[in-house]
């Protein structure tokens, strides 16, 4: 069972919302990639979706306060990595911010190969962080 506790501190509730707000960039990434699969993708519905993949991104790294690992939720996919390798981790996470920025700019240019190009360099952005600083849980 994977419910914040009544009595969550400040950690645990961070550690909860963190992981509501990758649901939610999660889901918009996919709802990007199944609009640029039709045969005449909406490029509104592109350039939305764009925008709320770059608006969580640009709030990512506040997403991670310390103590809000595993020990804050014990389902949580950080390894403790985030905090060791602070630096390291910002400099993903600004390659994100700088990746979704264009991938917001392509969508709102309506550019289809530009978006699918960029949506490739996204996609490496989140690769390169889930591979160091993520660990895959099993429910």
């Amino acid at each position: 069972d994977d419910k914040m506790p009544a009595n969550a501190n400040a950690a645990t509730k961070a550690a909860y919302a963190r992981h509501e707000n990758f649901e939610k960039l999660g889901g918009a990434f996919k709802a990007l990639n199944d609009e640029l699969r039709k045969g005449a993708p909406n490029k509104a519905v592109l350039a939305s979706n764009a925008r709320t993949i770059n608006t969580l991104a640009t709030g990512l790294p506040t997403w991670f306060p310390r103590g809000s690992g595993v020990e804050a939720r014990p389902m949580s996919e950080a390894k403790a990595l985030v905090w060791t390798d602070a630096a390291g981790f910002g400099a993903k996470a600004s390659n994100l911010r700088a990746q979704t920025a264009k991938l917001s700019t392509a969508a709102a240019g309506g550019d289809i190969d530009a978006i699918k190009a960029q949506v490739r360099q996204t996609f490496l952005a989140c690769k390169g962080c889930h591979e160091t600083y993520r660990q895959e849980k099993k429910s």
